[in-house]
């Protein structure tokens, strides 16, 4: 077993403490360029040598690499990987899922024997995989793309590998590199507010500063700057907006639009505003499932402006736990208003394999007489977003959107998006919005607009009404429109 020669020195004050950190979770974030990804590879070899030997004298690990898509996955991550550890290593299979087994000797005799799994959310058997991991240690590759239901899940998974038996592992737990997110990301409220016992958030300096006149300059200060072309961050000034820079060179929390929206018509200052619910007039809900269930609330007015008034936002949440939110939501929120129409995603008529209740079932079961959409063509939910967007009512925008709706609003405003295809050349885009954070909100957005009439016009067919529910929930009655 050959020996290896590998040197790496960190490149700024802040990976070197994260380096030196044994915190059970510990992530870094800065500007593009710093090294972020470099040291996430480096601390897997690292932790791995580490590594306390068996009785044979094999220093066993395992490790998991998340990233949010197979192309990402691919592309980047794999690509930043393999720059560093080549065939020298260990063998490295693009299986699936790929996988790179190191196997080298050490000065001191013993020997490493690290088996690295690349992952993908995308891909349904990745996550089955990272479900079921007996790891070592997970690494979240790019965090801000990721849902913290995958962080949490990852925290369960660590610490498993190699078994008790065989010694335990010497460290184990997650690490993660990032961009800076925006404030409302479960980043910023770890990292800045909640602070968890035994986690470490390592924050790089800004590459880019504000100049005297409000624009950006490069920094000096910043890290990693040995190894990047001189000049790296001034060029990366020019022609960008200034959202950007704060993020991806500043190193600000922020938001960015990455993608082509799926809404470029809507204009956050003229379709965002304080809306009150109107008196009198029915509530409406739409509402999509699955693990990340969300809701949207809204009205339509006499003159026929859609009004979205509140959303219902989740994570890793089941159908009976989502229904029991949006209850009491409507009831402690919305109290006298009637319930008008209640429509989802179609899918959620399907059974589970457990007790054969549908998702409707268990809304209706708690009062809310859901029924499906009256359509699931992405094109058909896309328009009838689209449609109000693009038409005036005396001279107001034919869909507003109140602030409290902050997901949905971000969702809007780009979080909701086409991803952009890796091809050389023009810029083209998949034709489908991509599945993110934002997504899930936005379509029950969409399937609400269908059911408050929207799509009636585009399907150009009458809607049944809604069936009345056995009773209503106190606080509020439910009457089909």
């Amino acid at each position: 077993m050959p020996e290896i020669d590998f040197r790496y020195r960190p490149q700024g004050a802040t990976l070197r403490r994260f380096h030196a950190s044994d915190a059970f979770a510990r992530f870094v974030m800065g500007p593009l360029g710093s090294g972020k990804t470099t040291a996430c590879c480096v601390e897997i070899y690292r932790r791995a040598c580490a590594q306390a030997p068996g009785p044979d004298g094999v220093r066993r690990s395992r490790w998991f690499v998340i990233r949010n898509t197979y192309p990402d996955l691919e592309t980047t991550t794999i690509k930043s990987w393999r720059g560093i550890f080549d065939d020298r290593f260990g063998r490295f299979t693009m299986g699936h899922p790929p996988a790179h087994r190191l196997r080298f000797a050490l000065e001191d005799g013993t020997e490493v024997a690290c088996e690295v799994i690349f992952l993908a959310l995308d891909r349904e058997d990745h996550v089955r995989k990272l479900r079921g991991a007996e790891a070592t240690g997970i690494w979240l590759n790019e965090a801000k793309e990721i849902a913290k239901p995958v962080l949490d899940m990852a925290t369960a998974r660590v610490g498993r590998y190699p078994p008790r038996l065989a010694g335990g592992p010497s460290w184990f737990g997650v690490i993660g590199d990032t961009n800076p997110p925006d404030e409302d990301h479960w980043y910023f409220r770890l990292a800045e507010e909640a602070r968890p016992e035994g986690w470490a958030f390592f924050r790089q300096p800004g590459a880019a500063i504000r100049d005297g006149d409000g624009g950006w300059r490069s920094h000096p200060g910043a890290e990693n700057l040995a190894n990047l072309p001189d000049g790296y961050y001034h060029r990366q000034l020019a022609g960008k907006p200034d959202e950007w820079i704060k993020v991806f060179i500043g190193g600000e929390y922020g938001f960015v639009i990455d993608g082509k929206p799926v809404y470029p018509d809507y204009a956050d200052g003229l379709h965002c505003r304080p809306t009150d619910p109107i008196p009198g007039r029915p509530i409406h809900v739409g509402a999509d499932f699955g693990l990340t269930p969300a809701a949207v609330i809204g009205q339509v007015a006499t003159d026929g402006q859609i009004r979205w008034l509140d959303e219902l936002v989740t994570e890793d949440m089941g159908a009976v736990r989502f229904a029991e939110l949006l209850s009491a939501k409507l009831r402690r929120d919305f109290a006298g208003f009637e319930l008008g129409r209640a429509v989802g995603d179609p899918a959620g008529d399907s059974r589970a394999q457990t007790d054969e209740r549908t998702v409707f079932d268990i809304l209706r079961a708690r009062g809310l007489p859901f029924e499906p959409a009256p359509g699931n063509d992405p094109v058909l939910r896309v328009e009838a977003v689209t449609a109000p967007l693009r038409r005036l009512v005396d001279g107001a925008p034919g869909l507003v959107i109140d602030p409290r709706c902050a997901r949905l609003r971000k969702g809007m405003m780009g979080g909701y998006r086409y991803r952009r295809l890796a091809v050389a050349g023009e810029a083209r885009f998949r034709d489908v919005p991509e599945k993110n954070g934002f997504s899930h909100v936005c379509e029950a957005a969409q399937y609400l607009n269908l059911g408050m009439g929207e799509g009636l016009a585009l399907l150009r067919r009458a809607r049944p009404a809604a069936p009345l529910p056995p009773r209503a929930e106190a606080g509020y009655s439910v009457h089909a429109h």
